[in-house]
């Protein structure tokens, strides 16, 4: 029974950590479209390419804005996201990885 809850645990810390890693990932992405934007870089029109950033600005957008209230900007640069993702990563280090894995 305990060796079944063990590794129930670690298949959640392990979901866990995928989880925050694909949504950095997603963060990460979601900034360098949004500094391509920013140097006139635009993509031409399509279904795809406008399902893809909105679905970009939706995930991303409501936890960088969380940030974006505490952290003002520097005059054109943005440190929020860098805060975002050093969060995520405390997260996982301190909670997935040491308290739920054990």
């Amino acid at each position: 029974m305990i060796l079944v809850l063990g590794s129930v645990r670690t298949e959640i810390a392990d979901y866990l950590s995928t989880l925050i890693d694909i949504y950095t990932l997603l963060i990460v992405v979601h900034i360098v479209i949004q500094l391509l934007f920013s140097f006139g870089v635009r993509p031409p029109y399509s279904r795809a390419t406008g399902a893809v950033l909105t679905f970009l600005r939706d995930v991303c957008e409501p936890f960088l804005r969380l940030f974006r209230r505490v952290i003002p900007q520097l005059g054109p640069i943005d440190f929020s996201p860098v805060v975002a993702i050093l969060a995520l990563e405390i997260f996982n280090n301190l909670v997935v990885r040491g308290v739920i894995h054990g």
